[in-house]
């Protein structure tokens, strides 16, 4: 199945009532060292368009905060790559934004860490594949990429940064989540996000695979809530997140607060996005090369053309729940369903919520390890379709 496709001709956008971006996602390259079977990335990512230039990338950041936006999270890929990063933190603490560093922490050493705090970088998260180096081994395609992140994630807290970590769980992990646990209080973390993975790009080419059963995910439920209550009676400070996946909800959850409402992607050609995961869509993205944040965000057809209810077919149409789920997350119908205006098959009231029962089923079947890993080999498959 290729992610590809064209621009169609689309219908001038009717303005629609929307918020204000309030936080500015740049996912500024789609390089990285690893190759995790449930990346976010595109599939065709290795087809993808020039990256912007430190220029354009600061000019989008000015347009952001006029815009309102607070929060800028610098993202990729892996941003590490970016020989421009200290000077884009800089740029952005003069703009105002709390800035945010998503890494796997490959690539970062102490050095860079100081650099990044004198420029004016408020927080970093590091992600872990696993608790051991044998598991994220198998899940990064990397045998040296665990010890760098233990190494990292005790320099982002030396340096004063709050411990930020990013678990993402499945069926490979998740039985571990005690070990991921005792690792994060180990590490003196601040704040844990337990995500179990959700299956948007490569994690839904690879769904069958990482998926975990419900018994699993009960069980990892259950014992983060024992640690929860353990560390509060300890008056320990760690904060664990636990994130369940939408496919084993009854009903989906309100992707993104609506679409085009408060959150702003820019990709790394300049795509402007109102989810990462929306440029599958058969809908044509304005680009900040060719468009100010202000008429894409306000004016554009791609970010209106999901505001509101007026698109939404029955079931969602007459349901009382829609200023509540929104119909839920456009990209997961248009994955399972081939049409991006039906209801999200996760809600129960959705003709085609069998293909969640079947996943579900399919999670029970013995364990596997036949991934397609992310990487520039296999997305080449998908750019030529």
């Amino acid at each position: 199945m290729s992610a590809c496709h064209g621009n169609p001709q689309q219908p001038a956008a009717t303005i629609k009532p929307h918020g204000q971006p309030f936080w500015l996602l740049a996912e500024l390259t789609y390089k990285c060292p690893l190759q995790c079977p449930y990346c976010s990335n595109p599939l065709d990512f290795a087809g993808q368009g020039e990256e912007l230039s430190t220029e354009q990338w600061v000019e989008v950041f000015r347009q952001g905060r006029e815009l309102g936006a607070v929060q800028l999270g610098f993202s990729g890929g892996e941003p590490l790559v970016r020989q421009d990063l200290v000077t884009l933190i800089s740029e952005a603490r003069e703009l105002g934004y709390y800035s945010n560093l998503i890494t796997s922490g490959v690539g970062l050493n102490e050095r860079k860490i100081g650099e990044f705090r004198q420029a004016g970088l408020d927080h970093i998260q590091v992600s872990f594949q696993a608790a051991d180096d044998e598991v994220n081994a198998l899940l990064a395609g990397s045998k040296k990429a665990f010890a760098q992140k233990l190494a990292m994630a005790r320099e982002v807290k030396a340096q004063g940064y709050p411990m930020v970590l990013n678990f993402v769980t499945h069926r490979h992990n998740i039985d571990q989540i005690d070990r991921i646990i005792e690792l994060c209080i180990e590490l003196e973390a601040d704040y844990v996000e337990l995500a179990t993975c959700q299956y948007y790009g490569w994690g839904f080419e690879n769904r069958d695979t990482l998926m975990p059963s419900h018994a699993q995910l009960e069980r990892a439920e259950r014992i983060t809530n024992e640690y929860r209550d353990k560390l509060a009676a300890q008056g320990h400070p760690l904060k664990l997140i636990f994130v369940t996946p939408d496919y084993y909800e009854e009903r989906p959850k309100g992707c993104m607060n609506g679409w085009g409402q408060v959150f702003l992607t820019v990709t790394p050609d300049g795509t402007a996005l109102p989810c990462h995961s929306a440029r599958m869509l058969p809908i044509e993205f304005p680009n900040v090369r060719e468009h100010s944040l202000r008429h894409i965000w306000d004016e554009s057809f791609g970010f209106n053309h999901y505001r509101g209810n007026d698109w939404m077919q029955e079931p969602c149409a007459s349901c009382d729940e829609k200023e509540k789920d929104f119909g839920g997350c456009r990209c997961q119908a248009y994955m399972l369903t081939g049409d991006a205006n039906a209801t999200d098959p996760v809600c129960s009231k959705s003709p085609q919520h069998h293909k969640i029962l079947a996943a579900r089923t399919a999670a029970e079947q013995p364990v596997n390890t036949d991934f397609l890993y992310r990487n520039e080999r296999n997305s080449r498959v998908f750019y030529k379709g």
